[in-house]
């Protein structure tokens, strides 16, 4: 198991899809027992730490395939960095793929749960994932991670995939 600092560089990819017209992003729900109840504003794009001396790129695709299950083959597209609320640097790719929630698998983690009660459990990382249009994803994302879906429209607006209305 990796060790993570709170002030460790992540990457993460917002994947999407259309369907016939319509944009959709694939979000994720954390797992865990902080995480549980919470609905709007939880949501977040697969993402985890960049491991000393890897590329963003790499730290990215192994965050998909460990919280999700997905082996992206296809290129993808930089979207720039960005500081959550935290102050986490978050290296941003998008990438366009298919993915059917139903066969979400991901790595587990373990904390002492309940709190002080000296009992160690196991949790799925991610328990989630569904695919959202623009509108809905807004509501359900972590706030601090907006810009993901801000620089994707804007770079499929200006390649003509996307109508300036977001759909």
């Amino acid at each position: 198991m990796r060790t993570v600092s709170p002030r460790q560089p992540s990457a993460g990819i917002l994947l999407y899809r259309y369907e016939g017209r319509e944009l959709r992003l694939l979000l994720v729900h954390p797992g865990g027992p902080f995480w549980r109840n919470k609905d709007d504003g939880a949501w977040q794009i697969p993402k985890g730490a960049i491991d000393e001396g890897e590329a963003p790129e790499l730290a990215a695709l192994r965050e998909v395939k460990e919280e999700i299950g997905l082996a992206i083959d296809g290129p993808l597209l930089a979207l720039g960095a960005f500081r959550q609320a935290g102050g986490k640097q978050v290296h941003l790719f998008a990438a366009e793929a298919e993915f059917d929630p139903a066969s979400l698998v991901s790595n587990r983690f373990e904390m002492e749960w309940p709190l002080r009660s000296g009992r160690m459990q196991s949790f799925p990382e991610i328990d989630r994932a569904l695919w959202f249009d623009v509108a809905i994803a807004r509501q359900k994302m972590l706030a601090s991670q907006h810009v993901a879906i801000d620089r994707l429209c804007d770079h499929l607006a200006a390649t003509g995939r996307l109508d300036p209305s977001g759909t």
